[in-house]
């Protein structure tokens, strides 16, 4: 295991946007096969701007899928997108109590989920992840559980009650795995990352409320690279935690984004936000995350964060 880790800046994607090359309010992402990159754009209620965006890690806009409603392909608050080794694309959505499944370029194949707190049904499902067996875990968000399923959506196992002891969650949302199959779930109430066996079983739970090295405000996301570092969307404190597997603090990020390829390309074009841009106060805490949603990591070890508020999400790449 790597005894050293640290981080370097690489670039930032995003832009505010109602649809095309842009984010509005993006609240997680996934990867796919070459590069590809799926955004999850929540959006508003009033501005009915739910979407997914395709673009490239590198920053090339593809295009958009997905609408404001409640038919199939269409999202009224969608909470998490995950990936399948063949392509396909799977989005939660708590309003609607579902999971739908569509193909690499954004057209709808399937759906399961009706709203309950029965085998297989939801209220409010939050996060995902597939195992090395494409099984996929859901975190049921008010359900304070966390269910699995087949990727065809067949159920099979469930653990989880609410409450604060081990085990127990309250309003828990975001879920990673580790090498060895161990399930982290980011328990958002209660301040929290608990750590389990593939059954369900309790192994560790880390952190505690507060705004210390290693305390948490309402995590919203986990996830694990090779060596067993926990990676944690400090959400309420505005920042990462890079946690070790022992669950000691490690380092944390507070954000160094620059304009995006997408802002420089838009800003010249645009002399009224030139000049906005010009006068505003405070432009250095533009560099700061602001509401980060969502941590990622690809098999290189790159790390994306969804940093939600400033509709954008910045790349960075591990240092050895």
């Amino acid at each position: 295991m790597s005894t050293n880790i640290g981080f370097r800046y690489a670039h930032t994607i995003g832009l505010l946007a109602q649809t095309g090359r842009g984010f509005s309010l993006p609240v997680d992402c996934a990867l796919g096969p070459e590069g590809v990159l799926y955004v999850l754009n929540r959006g508003t209620p009033t501005q009915r701007n739910t979407h997914v965006t395709i673009c490239t890690v590198d920053g090339e806009y593809r295009t958009d899928f997905g609408s404001y409603g409640a038919g199939d392909g269409q999202f009224i608050w969608p909470t998490a997108i995950v990936v399948d080794r063949e392509g396909g694309v799977y989005i939660s959505s708590e309003s609607e109590h579902r999971i739908q499944k569509f193909s690499p370029t954004g057209q709808f194949i399937s759906k399961w989920g009706t709203p309950g707190g029965g085998d297989g049904e939801f209220d409010g499902p939050a996060s995902m992840v597939f195992d090395r067996d494409e099984n996929l875990y859901v975190v049921d968000h008010l359900n304070s559980r966390v269910q699995k399923f087949t990727k065809e959506g067949k159920f099979l196992l469930k653990w989880g009650t609410k409450g604060e002891g081990e085990g127990q969650f309250n309003l828990p949302w975001g879920i990673g795995l580790d090498t060895d199959g161990n399930v982290y779930v980011a328990d958002w109430r209660n301040d929290r990352v608990q750590k389990f066996t593939s059954e369900g079983k309790f192994l560790a739970a880390y952190g505690t409320s507060g705004d210390h090295d290693g305390e948490f405000h309402r995590p919203s996301s986990v996830a694990i690279d090779q060596d067993g570092n926990m990676y944690v969307a400090d959400w309420g404190n505005n920042r990462v935690q890079v946690l070790g597997p022992d669950g000691r603090f490690r380092i944390k990020l507070l954000g160094d984004a620059g304009l995006s390829k997408w802002a420089q390309e838009f800003l010249p074009a645009n002399p009224d936000y030139m000049e906005a841009r010009a006068t505003a106060k405070n432009r250095e805490t533009e560099r700061f995350l602001w509401g980060p949603t969502a941590v990622k990591l690809d098999t290189a070890g790159q790390l994306y964060i969804v940093d939600s508020c400033r509709y954008r999400i910045q790349i960075y790449r591990r240092s050895y």
